[in-house]
């Protein structure tokens, strides 16, 4: 594809010192260890080195898709015809009195640390979400009954004309998995949180006992991406899953968690293929059985991503 050639010419002007490969696996940056070659794989260390991506990209007609960890996604064995930008290199955070300053791809782990080390309580849940900051506001990540618009003071966002903006929690739009980035199609560079102050040493308790209940009930010893599908209107999916019967449900390497049926994994060898066959497998049983049919959480990326640039 002549453009995204004249686009790694210029990335490798433009960004000397920013990690970029051409017909970069994305197994090895997807959490669900599976996905073929992207055209052209971005690891830049800073919002400006972001912002200068997706401007030369634009530049060139070429439309990107963002990875934070790539906790959420399940890219094509075929490859990713484009250029994927990873955020993940882009880590700072600090914190100063109860507010945290932190940049799109802290991970959500080192984030709910932070917190803890300077005793303040807000963040507990997000210790284990395997994502990264900006993942997870894209789509207000939350678990154990708290989100992250709990928190969210405010959120430096790249529009996709190029000019940078500053969105207050109001602002953002906030829903079960949703904010204002998906709809406006922006980027989150960096955020704002508020949180309060507490014992640390209390603030860890209920970390490790939060953590013990994810041990206790998610296969965290297997690739997947966390919870395959959203909650539906007056349920939960993985009792509806359960229901059906589909515990143990197997597609190739892909496999309906025998632990918990909210998470399809990958057992070992797994195709997107696997994966994707099984979804639409478990949708068609479950609507089937129950009249209700699953939307999936997990963002289903096609060869080429064109509309909104954010996938985590």
């Amino acid at each position: 594809m002549e453009q995204l050639q004249s686009l790694h010419a210029a990335l490798v002007t433009a960004l000397p010192h920013a990690l970029l490969r051409q017909n970069e696996p994305m197994a090895r940056h997807t959490t669900f260890c599976t996905g073929g070659p992207a055209a052209l794989w971005l690891q830049p260390d800073c919002a400006a080195s972001l912002a200068q991506a997706m401007v030369l990209a634009r530049e060139h007609a070429v439309q990107p898709v963002l990875l934070g960890a790539g906790s959420n996604v399940l890219a094509p064995d075929e490859g990713l015809d484009t250029l994927v930008i990873q955020t993940r290199g882009m880590s700072g955070a600090s914190a100063e009195g109860n507010v945290l300053f932190a940049d799109c791809g802290v991970s959500l782990r080192r984030l709910a640390t932070l917190a803890q080390s300077h005793a303040l309580t807000g963040l507990e849940f997000a210790h284990g979400i395997p994502g990264t900051l900006g993942g997870g506001l894209f789509m207000n990540a939350g678990a154990y009954g708290s989100e992250l618009k709990d928190a969210v003071l405010s959120v430096t966002a790249l529009l996709p004309d190029g000019t940078i903006t500053t969105l207050n929690r109001a602002a953002m739009d906030f829903g079960y998995r949703h904010s204002a980035l998906a709809s406006l199609g922006a980027v989150a560079l960096s955020t704002s949180l508020e949180l309060q102050p507490d014992s640390a040493d209390a603030i860890a308790a209920r970390m490790a006992e939060l953590q013990a209940k994810r041990s206790a009930s998610q296969p965290l010893d297997f690739p997947s991406a966390g919870s395959t599908f959203k909650r539906p209107t007056g349920g939960y999916a993985a009792a509806l899953i359960d229901q059906a019967g589909l515990k143990g449900l197997t597609v190739g390497g892909a496999q309906v968690s025998e632990k918990h049926a909210g998470f399809v994994i990958n057992r070992g060898g797994a195709s997107s293929a696997d994966i994707l066959a099984l979804i639409a497998e478990i949708q068609r049983r479950v609507e089937l059985s129950s009249g209700i049919r699953l939307e999936p959480e997990v963002r289903i990326l096609p060869r080429y991503k064109g509309g909104i640039p954010w996938n985590f």
